[in-house]
């Protein structure tokens, strides 16, 4: 059971399985909204002898938003302060989607295409074993000698698999991309001082040549999850399929990323991630209206473990899961609207409201507040709060220390 992409290098894999193992291969191809045509992966599948019966292509986008980017995006998830982790949420459907089927056809092994220097070769087969702890494991990279783009030709060749001819060249770099972000790394954006050129850029204009005016847009939550647009209700898909244009049109999602690889290394990424920047900060600004002080300061302390077990692979591990069950919870009044203004690469909040929100301009407010807050009791709060700072410094001023 092989996840097939049509490309080049899944391609060469389908035909070595053939050839080093013998095997009879199934294709997995799943639509998450990277933007490409999939009709072609079935057709380059036939070629190389598979049953049309044995090739599965599947629109998993609605999926993949609502029970994995969804969820990821009420705990506010950034891996390293940064990072919205587009490629690492979508390997755990793959994987799982891969062995459900594997477990319908009746295969005893699947393969994955991820080299043995990344992340993803981790997040595949955790999730693989996850959710089928018997199953064997093939990874072509960490057992083949076709180690360099000329090999691979050459195979290719060999076997009269059809090669694109902006393919025959070396890569300028690798790209991924589904309905959340596209990645670009490798070759000439492995040098982390030297400015991507724009040809690098997939899914969003420059900021510097987005439009003059600014595009203002509301965006309605439930339960935490963003529901309508411009008062419209939109599924999870359309509704960051929509985000993904204005973002585009704004210049809004780029991210230039040093980050550190869960086998060890550090690697320079270009990431681009539009509808999600535009989420993350809506979702940031309901939440300021709806969710307690203490609540939201545990989901911030919370949320770097979750985005790392998140990068590292183990969605599908229980301390994935326990966190999810505590930040559901803390998402039940996340319910309301919020305004953005989008502008040359910036998401700007400019207004937030909530039939559950807890903040009361009676308490703030500079004018008479109506005995709603007596001024008087800050001064007992603060001694109570200073007490062991006094004890401290009485000491030092007995004793120096």
């Amino acid at each position: 059971m092989l996840a097939y992409s049509g490309g080049l290098d899944t391609s060469v894999i389908l035909k070595w399985l053939q050839t080093a193992y013998g095997a009879e291969v199934v294709t997995f191809t799943a639509d998450l909204g990277q933007g490409e045509e999939l009709g072609p992966a079935r057709k380059k599948a036939e070629m190389l002898g598979i049953k049309p019966e044995n090739i599965f292509i599947e629109d998993l986008r609605e999926e993949f938003v609502r029970d994995y980017v969804y969820p990821m995006f009420r705990a506010n998830a950034l891996y390293e302060g940064v990072y919205l982790l587009g490629t690492s949420i979508a390997r755990p459907l793959i994987g799982k989607r891969q062995i459900e089927i594997a477990e319908q056809v009746g295969a005893d092994a699947v393969c994955h295409g991820a080299t043995g220097k990344g992340n993803d070769q981790v997040r595949f087969e955790l999730a693989y074993y996850a959710n089928n702890p018997d199953i064997k494991v093939i990874a072509p990279w960490r057992e083949w000698d076709l180690n360099s783009r000329t090999k691979l030709i050459e195979f290719a060749e060999q076997y009269q698999i059809p090669i694109a001819k902006d393919k025959r060249g070396e890569a300028p770099f690798s790209v991924d991309a589904n309905l959340l972000h596209s990645s670009s790394e490798g070759k000439i954006l492995e040098d982390p001082n030297v400015e991507p050129h724009v040809d690098v850029f997939q899914r969003t204009i420059s900021p510097e040549a987005a439009p003059d005016k600014p595009t203002i847009i509301e965006i309605g939550f439930e339960k935490g999850d963003a529901v309508s647009l411009d008062g419209k209700p939109l599924t999870p898909a359309q509704m960051l399929t929509a985000l993904n244009a204005l973002g585009r049109d704004n210049g809004i999602g780029r991210v230039d990323l040093v980050e550190n690889r869960f086998v060890g290394m550090k690697s320079r990424g270009i990431y681009e991630t539009p509808g999600g920047t535009i989420l993350y900060a809506a979702h940031r600004a309901i939440e300021s209206i709806t969710v307690d002080r203490g609540a939201m300061h545990l989901k911030d302390e919370l949320m770097p473990k979750y985005a790392e077990l998140v990068y590292y692979g183990f969605w599908f591990s229980p301390e994935r899961e326990m966190l999810q069950v505590a930040i559901d919870k803390s998402q039940e009044c996340v319910t309301g609207t919020v305004r953005l203004k989008l502008y040359k690469g910036n998401v700007i909040v400019i207004g937030r409201a909530s039939p559950y929100s807890l903040y009361s301009q009676d308490l703030v407010t500079f004018e008479d507040d109506h005995g709603a807050y007596d001024q008087k009791d800050a001064a007992g709060f603060i001694r109570l709060q200073a007490l062991r700072l006094r004890t401290l410094a009485m000491r030092k001023r007995k004793t120096g220390k």
